[in-house]
């Protein structure tokens, strides 16, 4: 592994926020003349970090774009960008979870206790399995057609969003709820949800901020 200088760092990070640009606007934001970094630019050129082209200016190469947008990636984390997670008692009957369902704009709702622990998760498909034929499933509690924990799947605040993305594609689920542990308890308590459309949007501004 190459052991760049501060300064050819320094020019990298530049890049990294402020490219395509020319070897007079990094010396000017440096405090250095174009001269002293002649030397920095040929060895990041030639090293393949960087790359330039007349009347444009300098770039990062596609494999440092690649590790750049990785970095933003994994320095994404579950609740920075986790949403609210729509929750229900087990109590509630199946008629209620559905109206919760289309009120809230949701496809899953998580299943919690008095203490806002999960118990469960149920979801428009098991709500659609119920109903179907069944005059009486309008009234049953959604304790019956729930996925019991600890067969659902969750993730924890402090995980990446690639790691969340990782598991709903593994998994092939549209959305976790975010837990952590509940003191004194190996139960797990509700503190959010992460979607495929919470993943999209911070992919979109990642794109934006790059």
């Amino acid at each position: 592994m190459i052991d760049f200088t501060k300064r050819q760092k320094e020019i990298m990070n530049i890049l990294s926020k402020h490219e395509p640009i020319t070897a007079e606007q990094i010396a000017e934001m440096l405090g250095v003349s174009k001269g002293t970094l002649r030397s920095d630019l040929a060895v990041l050129v030639m090293t393949g970090q960087i790359e330039a082209k007349p009347k444009v200016g300098y770039y990062l190469s596609k494999n440092m774009q690649k590790q750049k947008q990785q970095d933003i990636w994994n320095q994404t984390f579950v609740k920075d960008i986790q949403g609210v997670a729509i929750t229900v008692k087990g109590t509630t009957t199946v008629n209620d979870a559905v109206i919760s369902l289309f009120l809230e704009d949701v496809g899953t709702l998580m299943v919690v206790n008095d203490q806002n622990e999960l118990e469960g998760i149920v979801s428009r498909k098991d709500l659609l399995k119920v109903t179907l034929g069944n005059a009486q499933a309008a009234s049953m509690p959604v304790q019956l057609v729930m996925t019991k924990q600890p067969k659902v799947y969750t993730i924890e605040p402090e995980k990446t969003a690639f790691e969340a993305a990782q598991m709903m594609v593994y998994y092939e689920v549209d959305s976790l709820p975010v837990v952590k542990s509940a003191e004194n308890s190996q139960a797990l308590k509700v503190i959010g949800r992460i979607t495929k459309t919470n993943i999209v949007k911070a992919l979109i501004e990642m794109g934006s901020e790059a």
